[in-house]
């Protein structure tokens, strides 16, 4: 017997020894039990609403493209894989889809889309799917950082799935976009011996871009001399990157030089081709070099495109050819093709520069009649040369002609009003300034500064000095232009006036270069009193 443990005796406790009573509890109200119970007593809610109501591995896949994030398509699939009732076998086109999905977010988030890639990619290598090509992989391999890239490509095989060409291409991709060009010049050149890839016209693309993105001419056409070596020929893209590399640098001798060698190979080049040649001599100013190559052009039956017409029209106008410009432009209009309006705008300027308002005029509306839209800016360009040019009424025409269709911006009135000042049409901007208030347009200070320099040009001084008062009052800031105008236009009193207004108005519209031109205009009476304030003024 243990110490301190109490001994049991017969009659230390006390039980009944009466014959136990049964008692019968009624169940007939109770429903029957299944005959087999769920494996789980709860549902895991799917994490991406709404969920297919009969998942397949196609319902999944669109599901997981669509997903609002990738967080969102991960967390979808690990649902569908585990705890769906009953969950989904994986699957090539599953597992291809939220690939799509991260890789898509990579270009804004390579981070986040890293951090994702993990889990998934180690759910498809637990997979062990059957063999499949590299093309699922192919959107990451270029969207991914030049390591990760680097390192799915390198672990491949371990998801059953074996490097191609194309991956290969992907990944050099990558590595140019992020000017790791010795990394790929390193794995272009092993890419036979320890790759075992061949590469093709496609990889020498891709490694020419970005030498020539960072200007290194010198290893690009390295590369070039050695693609016959490699078995590879050059295409048109390979000869228009280097192409572009010699016009890039300004060596338009190596560029023609090039090109001759192109054509005597017997090659024909395209329309791509001509145009990177014509771009360099236009960016040259060479506009007689550019003029030749394009007689060339069609004399070898290459017909220059949209890109050609804009690149050669471009160079007329800024080199301010107007003649040759329009007549570009027209046969640009004649071929089929439809210039954007900044080319356009460009064209109408050069020939209203040049004293051509009428001409330019003419040449915009067949632009519009061509399938060009209309513009406020080319039409308020046209407006204010043609009123500079004495012609008022074509200018009002063209202004109801665009009225009819769009809604004029402040820029059109404003130009309308302008021309029709400076040509001493007060009446006709009058009647355009009431226009514009009855549309409830806010006036503004261009608008006031035409019609106070209209006045000025009239002789009508004090109405301009009464319309700047109500200027400054609207809170409208005037230009030093428009101070000079009035100064010279206005007596020594309305001059006071005016200083006075501006400075009343609670808008800080005087500085030191203001009131250079007030004091100017008071002191220019008395020489002593000018010869003093010339010498403070330049100290």
């Amino acid at each position: 017997m243990l110490r301190g443990m109490r001994r049991w005796t017969p009659g230390a406790r006390a039980f009944s020894t009466a014959p136990a009573t049964r008692t019968t509890v009624p169940v007939a109200h109770l429903a029957p039990l299944p005959s087999s119970l769920p494996e789980s007593g709860y549902t895991v809610t799917p994490p991406v609403q709404p969920w297919p109501r009969r998942l397949t591995a196609r319902s999944l896949s669109r599901l997981l493209l669509r997903a609002p994030t990738p967080d969102d398509a991960v967390l979808a699939l690990r649902h569908a894989l585990f705890q769906a009732s009953p969950p989904l076998p994986p699957s090539l086109p599953v597992f291809a889809a939220a690939l799509s999905r991260i890789s898509r977010a990579a270009a804004s988030d390579a981070d986040a889309a890293a951090r994702l890639l993990g889990p998934v990619l180690s759910l498809l290598r637990a997979a062990r799917l059957p063999a499949f090509s590299d093309r699922p992989f192919l959107p990451l391999l270029r969207a991914l950082r030049p390591l990760p890239s680097l390192r799915l490509f390198l672990s491949l095989p371990s998801f059953n799935s074996h490097p191609s060409v194309r991956s290969f291409n992907a990944l050099l991709h990558s590595l140019v976009s992020a000017r790791r060009l010795r990394l790929a010049a390193a794995l272009f050149r092993a890419a036979r011996a320890k790759l075992y890839i061949t590469p093709n016209p496609v990889s020498c693309n891709i490694l020419l871009k970005g030498l020539v993105g960072i200007g290194d001419l010198d290893a690009a056409l390295e590369v070039l001399d050695e693609m016959t070596g490699w078995g590879i020929v050059p295409d048109v893209v390979t000869y228009t990157t280097v192409l572009t590399a010699y016009c890039g640098k300004g060596d338009l001798e190596g560029a023609q030089k090039l090109f001759d060698d192109i054509v005597a190979s017997g090659r024909r080049p395209d329309v791509t081709m001509y145009t990177v040649l014509i771009d360099g001599c236009c960016l040259r100013g060479k506009l007689q070099d550019a003029a030749r190559i394009m007689d060339e052009m069609e004399a070898a039956g290459v017909q220059p495109n949209e890109i050609t017409y804009s690149v050669v029209i471009e160079a007329c106008c800024k080199e301010g050819k107007s003649a040759e410009a329009r007549d570009l432009m027209r046969e640009m209009l004649g071929a089929g093709y439809v210039p954007d309006t900044p080319l356009c705008a460009k064209v109408v300027d050069v020939l209203c520069q040049e004293g051509k308002a009428l001409e330019a005029n003419e040449m915009w509306r067949w632009m519009v009649k061509k399938n060009v839209p209309p513009d406020n800016a080319v039409t308020s360009t046209l407006i204010y040369w043609l009123c500079k040019s004495g012609m008022v009424q074509e200018a009002r025409r063209l202004f109801d002609e665009l009225e009819r269709g769009f809604v004029p911006s402040m820029l059109t009135y404003n130009s309308l009003i302008l021309g029709s000042c400076e040509n001493g049409e007060l009446q006709e901007a009058g009647r355009v300034w009431d226009d514009m208030v009855e549309r409830r347009y806010e006036l503004n200070a261009m608008t006031y500064e035409a019609f106070i320099k209209g006045f000025c040009i009239m002789g009508k001084s004090n109405e301009g000095a009464a319309l700047f008062k109500e200027m400054v009052a609207k809170g409208c800031t005037p230009s030093k232009f428009i101070y000079q105008v009035l100064v010279d236009s206005l007596s020594d009193d309305t001059v006071c006036a005016i200083v006075e207004a501006a400075a009343l108005s609670g808008h800080g519209f005087l500085d030191g270069e203001t009131w250079e031109i007030f004091i100017r205009k008071v002191v220019d009476t008395n020489e002593t009193w000018k010869q003093h304030l010339d010498l403070a003024l330049n100290m």
